[in-house]
C-alpha cells in the first residue's frame, strides 16, 4: 500500500508557504492531505504561520503572538517567494487574497468544501506564550466542523508530547502524531506515547540513523515522515512502509508514485 501524499505548508516548493495560493495549488496537484503549522494571535485567532515572527515570510518585524489578526491581514505573505515578479511583464497578475495570512478556520473550510476527500495535519508550535490555549482553540475549532470524532479527516501533530497529551484529554478521538527530530529522543518517547499514536520522524534523522526507522516500525506505530522531496527520500520511506510522506513537492511525489 502506497503512502498518503501530504502537502507540506501547501505546495511550498513553488508557492509561498502557508498561503491559500499554496494550498489551492497542492489540491490542484492532487495532494491527499494538507499540512499546516498553527500559532495563536493576540486576539485569539489560529493562523497558519511557521515562525514565531513574520520577518522571513512577510519581510517586516513582528511576533505573531503579540499581533492582532487585522495586523497580520495587512501584510503580504507571498512576495518573498518571488520578489522580482513585479518586474516580469509576462507574470500573471497576482490575487492578493491568495497571499495574505491564512487562518486555520479558512483552511478547514476550504478542505470541507472541496469536491473530493482531503485530510489535514495540524502542527501546534511550541514553546509559545499561550501554552495549552493553542490546543484548546484547535479542539474548539475541530468541534465546530464536527471533526473531533472517529474517522474525521484531521490529525494533530507536535514535537511536544505535553501538547499532544492535551489534545488527547480534550478530544480523545483525534489522531495524534508525535514528531521526532532527534534519534536519541526515541527510547524515551517510545515508553510514553499512546499505543495508537503515529510517529513522525524527519527524513534527515532516518537517513543519519539507518536503524531508527526499523526500530519504530517494529513497535507497530505508523510513520508519517517529513520533509520528503526527492526520489531517494521517497524510496527510503517506501522501504520502511511509511504511511504518509509530507512533501513540499506533492505533485512530484504523486508522479513518482504513479498516481497522476
Amino acid at each position: 500500500m502506497r503512502p498518503q501524499v501530504v502537502a507540506h505548508r501547501g505546495a511550498s516548493h513553488d508557492n509561498a508557504e502557508h498561503t491559500l495560493g499554496a494550498y489551492l495549488a497542492a489540491l490542484d496537484a492532487g495532494a491527499e492531505a494538507l499540512e499546516c503549522d498553527v500559532r495563536l494571535t493576540a486576539d485569539g485567532h489560529l493562523v497558519c504561520v511557521h515562525d514565531r515572527n513574520v520577518r522571513r515570510t512577510a519581510s517586516t518585524h513582528g511576533i505573531v503572538s503579540t499581533m492582532q489578526l487585522s495586523d497580520l491581514d495587512a501584510l503580504d505573505f507571498a512576495s518573498w517567494k518571488n520578489p522580482w515578479a513585479d518586474l516580469d511583464d509576462e507574470a500573471p497578475e497576482r490575487d492578493e487574497e491568495l497571499g495574505r495570512v491564512l487562518t486555520l478556520r479558512k483552511l478547514l473550510e476550504t478542505v470541507a468544501d472541496y469536491h473530493r476527500p482531503v485530510e489535514v495535519a495540524i502542527e501546534t508550535k511550541h514553546p509559545t506564550r499561550y501554552a495549552g490555549l493553542v490546543e484548546r482553540r484547535v479542539v474548539d475549532l475541530l468541534r465546530d466542523f464536527g471533526w473531533d470524532v472517529p474517522g474525521a479527516p484531521v490529525r494533530v501533530m507536535s514535537f511536544s508530547w505535553t501538547a499532544l497529551q492535551r489534545i488527547e484529554r480534550l478530544a480523545p478521538a483525534v489522531r495524534l502524531v508525535q514528531l521526532l527530530e532527534r534519534a536519541q529522543y526515541w527510547p524515551m518517547l517510545r515508553g510514553v506515547i499512546g499505543d495508537d499514536w503515529i510517529v513522525g520522524p524527519g527524513i534527515e534523522t532516518l537517513r543519519e540513523h539507518p536503524k531508527l526507522g526499523r526500530r519504530i516500525a517494529r513497535t507497530g506505530h505508523e510513520m508519517h515522515v517529513w520533509t520528503v522531496n526527492t526520489r531517494a527520500e521517497l524510496d527510503l520511506c517506501l522501504d520502511l512502509g511509511v504511511t504518509a510522506v509530507i512533501s513540499d513537492r506533492p505533485a512530484y511525489m504523486l508522479d513518482l508514485l504513479g498516481v497522476r
